[in-house]
């Protein structure tokens, strides 16, 4: 069963709203087994809407259309779906009712544009829409069906959900493929790729690399009558492959691991930021419940507060600057002693757009100072192409995930696999 996407909507075009419908029918039809070959967006025009779709028809055996249902004149999906069929447009009375009905339940007036919401292409389906006014439309073109939807997101939703995904899901044969997806952090996608190679051999199962800021998300999709066995057998050798690379599965995210992880041990953390200038803390206090685990933090942006704040040693300062290896070391035991906290994890580093301390824009250290007198620190290595200012965010991000990687190794005692992880200028002390 293979589907093609028509999105429809100026606003998509030109950036003005994300096309998370797209998004979100294609996580939707993958899970029924139905195979989404491509997804297109074409602006509010009556022509493109009928090439798209007769484009679509010619490959696929449905399409299905979100957006250009609504009143207004740049509304034309109904419009292309008739001229497409060589029809005409009718206007539905018990749908014209029903809109009359909401007005006066809304106390608004009906507007006579609205009632371009009752026109329907004759022969075509009409698909009740429980939470608004445009209905959806199934229509029989030639080279298949159109499924024609509103673009308001939670409209197409239940109507995807109550009509089309079970209409869909019937017409699929053989086996529906399985998928599970593992999240890493710290290793670059193409580094991933290169280890995975035994696993991309491996007959009847596909990898997908989803990356974002530091982190890479492994899809792995197995098909066939012994998908399940495949999933769990590829999975297993991923596991053993990345090792403590791979921090969880499906919706796990770092922060929730490493909770999770201080949980099991009765054990806190508190942070010292730098150039994060309090994302870390931000993003260790998502959870609801984090303070049974997440002490506090002090932002020692400026590098006198380091020493008043956090006790690095002045005679550091002076010789190595506010960028270096032994501050963030510094900065981890000393914000784990003022706040009394299990393990102190600290960042510093240059987050552009100029150099520092003649450090280049991109550096960061991350340290962790845990139980008994062990710290350790890293540099990991960022993939930073120019100093303008457009990558400040980035490094900011991609630090604070480093951070909370490394203080999720550390609390299960497992270093990198440094000849392969991408990270460098790694080293563990014990005082």
């Amino acid at each position: 069963m293979r589907v093609e996407l028509l999105t429809v909507g100026d606003e998509l075009l030109l950036g003005d709203t994300v096309n998370g419908n797209a998004a979100w029918l294609g996580q939707r039809l993958a899970a029924i087994g139905v195979e989404v070959t491509r997804s297109v967006v074409v602006g509010d025009g009556f022509d493109p809407v009928i090439e798209a779709t007769q484009d679509a028809l010619s490959r696929a055996d449905a399409v299905i259309i979100t957006g250009g249902l609504g009143p207004t004149y740049d509304d034309l999906t109904r419009d292309a779906l008739a001229k497409a069929a060589g029809v005409r447009l009718l206007s539905d009375p018990a749908l014209e009712q029903r809109l009359r009905e909401r007005a006066v339940a809304s106390g608004r007036p009906l507007r006579p544009m609205a009632l371009r919401m009752a026109e329907v292409p004759e022969g075509a389906t009409l698909l009740a829409n429980p939470v608004g006014s445009a209905p959806g439309l199934r229509m029989e073109l030639p080279g298949g069906v159109a499924y024609a939807l509103p673009g308001v997101p939670h409209e197409m939703h239940a109507i995807m959900t109550d009509l089309v995904l079970p209409e869909l899901r019937g017409r699929v044969t053989g086996d529906v493929p399985v998928r599970r997806t593992l999240r890493t952090a710290g290793v670059w996608e193409s580094v991933l790729a290169t280890r995975l190679a035994p696993v991309e051999a491996l007959d009847g199962v596909r990898l997908a690399y989803l990356p974002d800021p530091a982190e890479v998300k492994i899809r792995i999709t197995a098909s066939g009558p012994d998908a399940q066995v495949l999933l769990g057998e590829a999975e297993e050798l991923i596991r053993d492959l990345l090792g403590t690379a791979v921090y969880g599965a499906e919706d796990d995210t770092l922060d929730r691991v490493v909770h999770r992880l201080l949980a099991e041990r009765s054990a806190n953390v508190a942070v010292a930021e730098s150039l994060t200038g309090g994302l870390l803390g931000a993003e260790l206090t998502l959870m609801a419940g984090s303070s049974a685990t997440f002490a506090g933090g002090i932002v020692a942006y400026a590098t006198e507060l380091k020493e008043s704040l956090l006790g690095v040693p002045r005679e550091l300062l002076d010789r190595q600057g506010a960028v270096d290896p032994e501050v963030a070391l510094a900065m981890a035991s000393g914000v784990r002693e003022r706040l009394g906290a299990s393990y102190g994890l600290a960042v510093t580093g240059v987050a552009g757009p100029t150099p520092q301390d003649g450090r280049p824009v991109g550096t960061i250290h991350v340290a962790v100072a845990g139980p008994g007198g062990t710290s350790t620190v890293e540099s990991p290595v960022l993939p930073v192409r120019g100093s303008d200012g457009r990558e400040r965010p980035l490094i900011r991000r991609m630090t604070v995930v480093h951070a909370l990687d490394l203080l999720r190794r550390q609390i299960l005692g497992a270093a990198a696999t440094h000849e392969w992880s991408g990270r460098r200028g790694d080293r563990e002390e014990t005082t």
